[in-house]
């Protein structure tokens, strides 16, 4: 059975060459999860306007909420969490709109911010809690502004919330439930599309006349490292799925297999960019030319064809993959055929559909109960040295100074100083920044907006419809951009506002959110500053060390595996570990260089050169493994230098930058060319080295 999956072009990673905190996703851009997230405010702006209740915005406003805080995945992954928001989010807005009222403003304060220290925590278990945590600042924030006279009056305002949340999640779980399997097929969809734009990219270098060194750096930071986080964040979708849905099922195992058969693709090409960034030799290139001018649109083909399973894509799709082994038949015995014959058989093994049952059941770990689950992370994070921890407590301080003003000198949208200020604030000063700039830029521009639909829809009915396509819009692009979200939200919540409390002045509004906004954003990276600050520079000499440590490893793996003393499963997991270390390494630099300069060119300077390095290593040695096998080698000069290799890597992680001299060439060795490059990435990364550990200015 298919699933009303709308087709996705294959366009180009917009991602490149951009940080991950401001690049879009277009491919995330989610219509259904919109219409629904519509739907529930919608139907209950309907009633009440149809009963005249505008105490029935709390609803819509808890319904909205609950949306937001939905992290995706498989519903019985989903439920605990928008079950909880529901319950924890009345009862802070029944207790906290109370206690506005009738506790003096210091027990207000001081309780608040430890609110807002235990919603920050939350971050601690995971992607889903940190939402939950988020929106519940919200809710918390929200509810002072209430002035609730009574227990009365708190109880019906958390009984309004809690109807509208799971008003929300009914809506979400039951009525219009997610096809469980859509995410990790798109997500598979995803790696295909992106290897497209590696192999297209690779294409683009081999017919330019000599590309510099930079290209083939670029190539590899920028695509490579977009094909590894797509292939980890579909084997995350792929394993949520197996373990919600079970091992037998058919779609699961079908998606399992094509994401190997990708991971195994993206390494051929690895293998195929090493050895033509030097290879002269004009018929291996030109084989190589026609093999990656097939290649591109079969994976893009395959990739829309996985999301809407046309029936005559398989056909068509095996005609393609033999006429790619058969662009380099010109070209037999060499490892340019080898590849392409490597890379033909895997698109048949992703063309053909996987049987159920293929996928063995996967191993259960020890079971353990809900205290162990709830007090092992909070017990772990109890610890100055832990970043969440510093985060909860660097939000608290802030949210303390945010209700001293804003209660004290309260006016009539003061929380957005609040929401903005605890909301922006992120563990790593860089991504605060990225934060700050995107939701002041998108909070104006959606201000601007909003204003003028309130100032075109004067009545309430003409706004009521005006939300609607706001709604869908907002919640369609939220995993695409967080500042084209930010200006699609700001005006769903000022016409929500205006329903509420009609009478407001529009522009008034808009003028008003968008300063607080912005004296929020200002202190945000006013306390991100000032307290315990994590500068990225700091962080990125570990993420360097762990990542040469890797690449050392994946290098001595592949030597042991030709020498028969290592698996093929061993090298595949040293080969995955490095690329994940490449990445960890990447973002962590790509944070580095959003943050004010502080006198550490010459640090970032050497960064760039060790990860340029280091994938040079990876391609090199991702050759070695197609071109090596061809060849016969001296045991003793092969085992020579994969101890060398473990050695300086080892060295270099430490800081140590005096490596020791490295062996000889083997001689008549046809892949000794291969060793030296090696050794002179490893030798080029010891030079930046000293660069990179000087002292950190102050």
């Amino acid at each position: 059975m298919m699933w009303p999956v709308k087709p996705r072009k294959a366009p180009r990673l917009a991602s490149a060459g951009l940080p991950a905190a401001i690049a879009f996703n277009p491919r995330a851009v989610s219509i259904a999860e919109g219409l629904r997230a519509a739907l529930s405010v919608a139907a209950i702006v309907a009633v009440s306007e149809w009963l005249h209740r505008p105490p029935l915005m709390e609803a819509a406003l808890a319904a909205w909420l609950t949306c937001l805080c939905d992290a995706g995945g498989p519903i019985r992954q989903r439920v605990p969490f928008l079950l909880g928001f529901a319950v924890a989010g009345a009862a802070l807005s029944a207790s906290f709109g109370l206690l506005g009222t009738l506790a003096p403003l210091p027990v207000v304060v001081g309780l608040a911010a430890a609110g807002v220290f235990c919603t920050s925590l939350l971050r601690i278990y995971g992607q889903a809690m940190m939402q939950v945590g988020n929106m519940l600042t919200v809710v918390l924030v929200l509810a002072l502004t209430r002035d609730l006279p009574d227990l009365g009056h708190a109880a019906g305002l958390g009984l309004v919330f809690l109807g509208g949340s799971l008003w929300a999640t009914l809506l979400t779980m039951a009525i219009w439930r997610v096809y469980p399997y859509a995410p990790a097929v798109r997500a598979v969809a995803d790696c295909w599309w992106a290897l497209a734009e590696l192999s297209a990219d690779l294409r683009a270098l081999l017919r330019h006349p000599g590309p510099p060194e930079t290209e083939w750096d670029r190539h590899a930071r920028e695509h490579r490292s977009a094909v590894r986080t797509a292939i980890e964040a579909a084997r995350v979708a792929v394993l949520a799925t197996v373990r919600t849905r079970g091992p037998v099922s058919g779609r699961a195992a079908q998606s399992w297999i094509r994401l190997e058969a990708a991971e195994q693709i993206f390494r051929n090409l690895i293998a195929l960019a090493a050895l033509l960034q030097f290879e002269r030799r004009p018929e291996l290139r030109d084989a190589a030319d026609h093999m990656l001018r097939r290649l591109g649109p079969v994976l893009r083909r395959l990739g829309q064809s996985m999301v809407t399973e046309t029936e005559d894509r398989p056909a068509r799709l095996e005609r393609a993959a033999a006429a790619i082994a058969d662009a380099a038949t010109s070209v037999a015995d060499s490892p340019v055929k080898l590849i392409a014959d490597t890379i033909a058989e895997r698109l048949r093994i992703a063309i053909t559909l996987a049987q159920p049952g293929t996928l063995a059941p996967l191993p259960e770990g020890p079971t353990s109960g809900w205290r162990a689950r709830v007090l092992s992370p909070l017990r772990a994070n109890l610890d100055l040295g832990s970043a969440a921890l510093r985060h909860a407590l660097r939000a608290a301080a802030a949210a303390c100074v945010g209700f001293a003003v804003t209660l004290a000198w309260p006016t009539s949208y003061g929380y957005w100083l609040t929401i903005t200020l605890v909301l922006t604030m992120q563990p790593y000063f860089a991504v605060t920044l990225t934060r700050a700039a995107e939701r002041i830029g998108g909070t104006v521009l959606g201000g601007a907006v909003g204003a003028a639909i309130a100032t075109l829809c004067p009545t309430p009915v003409a706004m009521a419809v005006a939300l609607f396509p706001l709604a869908v819009l907002a919640l369609a692009v939220r995993a695409v951009n967080f500042g084209l979200f930010m200006a699609c939200v700001t005006p769903v919540i000022m016409l929500l506002v205006e329903l509420a409390r009609p009478g407001q002045s529009q522009v008034d509004l808009a003028v008003m959110r968008a300063l607080y906004t912005l004296g929020g954003g200002v202190l945000a990276l006013a306390f991100s500053a000032l307290l315990w600050p994590v500068w990225e520079p700091s962080r990125l000499r570990g993420e360097l060390r762990a990542a040469i440590t890797a690449h050392g490893r994946y290098a001595c793996t592949e030597i042991a595996a030709l020498l028969g003393e290592a698996s093929p499963a061993k090298v595949e997991r040293a080969r995955r570990a490095a690329g994940v270390a490449s990445n960890n390494a990447e973002a962590s630099l790509q944070r580095a260089l959003l943050e004010p300069a502080r006198g550490d060119t010459a640090r970032l300077e050497a960064a760039l050169t060790i990860d340029a390095a280091l994938r040079r290593i990876a391609g090199r040695v991702t050759a070695l493994q197609v071109d090596a096998a061809l060849h016969p080698h001296d045991r003793l000069a092969w085992q020579g230098w994969r101890d060398w290799i473990d050695t300086a890597s080892s060295q270099l992680a430490e800081g140590r930058a005096d490596l020791p001299p490295r062996p000889p060439v083997p001689a008549g060795d046809a892949d000794g060319d291969s060793l030296a490059r090696i050794a002179r990435q490893l030798e080029l990364a010891a030079g930046a080295l000293g660069r990179l550990d000087q002292p950190e200015p102050a």
